[in-house]
């Protein structure tokens, strides 16, 4: 299997922070993706590689 490492610390850490809140909450993915951008201040195309990566997951 190959594992799809994010480039940058910040999407690294709100990779990290999106994978932690889907555990604890029942929140929307795309509700989480926009708060991590915004928390991590994440570019628009960050936040299409975040909702790929995550729509992928499942």
């Amino acid at each position: 299997m190959v594992e799809i490492v994010p480039e940058g610390e910040d999407l690294r850490k709100a990779t990290r922070w999106i994978s932690d809140r889907r555990k604890e909450e029942d929140k929307n993915l795309n509700k989480l993706v926009e708060e991590a951008c915004i928390r991590f201040d994440l570019s628009p195309k960050d936040s299409e590689f975040l909702i790929r990566f995550f729509s992928k997951e499942k």
